[in-house]
């Protein structure tokens, strides 16, 4: 062979593995199935209502997709199930007695604004589940601060922190007998799921790990409780925390890809969510949080995204180091 030829090689990616889209999303379905069986029995007298939206908000966002996509004359994709994964997730940011038609919104508006708009799955810079929900806490905020427990409403245990007067036990909060959206309830329930999708290697231990510990240390450090451990507890069992750091911030779409990238990502997450929920009017944060966190990952990427192979920086003279 020649000196001067150049070996040439296929474009990336080079090793593939037998994980796939369809399977990954199977895989968070099922981590979810006991937050999702515990929210609906967790809704009492609205038990057959809160599985009704479920089907809603699931059966909404697989047909928007699927009618977008026709209309467009582009490949179907709801066989890849992340449709599901959405509709699913937002169905558990809402209350048990959410209205359906108000669902039905949130969920066009998670598939056609958010995810098709913005070219489909793998091309969305934000969760759509998340900006679905922030979109309705916007346009709806009574409803989506209704919460009833025990055919009562009762404020959350996050707005009892908030107000300075808690009447929950930190058991139940952890066991989820607690007001709340229908995912959030039981964190006991989510670190079951959250333990599947660790032992599988679905998710990365960074993100979540990050994101708890900073948030922890923030409210230490500026809670109205300072470095007391049980408030802490309380703020981590409370409110949809659990649930958005081990089934949201970790999305594959809208989160850094780089190790150190995801490690500072979930550290801005925990400071924001800290930010919101002890200096905000609302008691919680994490909803919007990881919006403002998934519209800085470029940025992180770019700062953490190794030099490659061959390429040093240019020196002032504008030479390669």
């Amino acid at each position: 062979m020649e000196d001067n030829k150049m070996l040439k090689v296929s474009s990336n990616p080079h090793v593939r593995d037998c994980e796939s889209t369809t399977t990954i999303m199977m895989d968070v379905l099922i981590a979810l199935i006991p937050t999702t069986l515990f929210g609906v029995y967790n809704s009492g007298d609205y038990r057959m209502y809160s599985a009704l939206l479920i089907f809603i908000t699931v059966t909404t966002c697989v047909l928007s997709e699927l009618l977008f996509q026709k209309l467009l004359n582009k490949k179907t994709t709801i066989n890849d199930l992340s449709a599901v994964v959405t509709g699913l997730l937002l169905a558990l940011n809402l209350p048990c007695n959410f209205p359906l038609w108000m669902a039905v919104i949130g969920a066009l508006f998670a598939i056609v604004v958010v995810k098709q708009i913005f070219g489909g799955i793998g091309q969305n810079i934000m969760n759509p589940a998340l900006a679905a929900r922030c979109f309705l806490f916007l346009s709806f905020t009574s409803h989506m601060t209704n919460f009833v427990i025990d055919g009562v409403t009762k404020p959350t245990p996050l707005a009892e922190l908030k107000n300075g007067d808690v009447t929950t036990p930190l058991r139940n909060m952890f066991m989820g007998n607690v007001g709340g959206t229908l995912g959030e309830t039981s964190t006991i329930a989510i670190l079951i799921g959250a333990a599947y999708l660790l032992i599988r290697r679905i998710i990365d231990y960074r993100i979540p790990f990050a994101y708890i510990a900073s948030f922890s240390v923030f409210i230490l450090i500026f809670g109205d409780n300072r470095f007391d451990l049980e408030y802490l507890a309380m703020h981590l069992c409370g409110g949809g925390l659990m649930l958005g750091a081990f089934f949201m911030a970790t999305d594959y779409v809208t989160a850094p890809i780089t190790p150190m990238g995801k490690v500072i990502y979930g550290i801005i997450l925990g400071v924001l969510t800290g930010l919101f929920r002890i200096f905000g009017p609302n008691a919680e944060g994490v909803s919007f949080a990881i919006i403002f966190g998934n519209i800085l990952v470029p940025l992180i990427e770019k700062v953490t995204m190794p030099t490659v192979f061959g390429y040093g920086k240019k020196k002032k003279g504008g030479k390669k180091a």
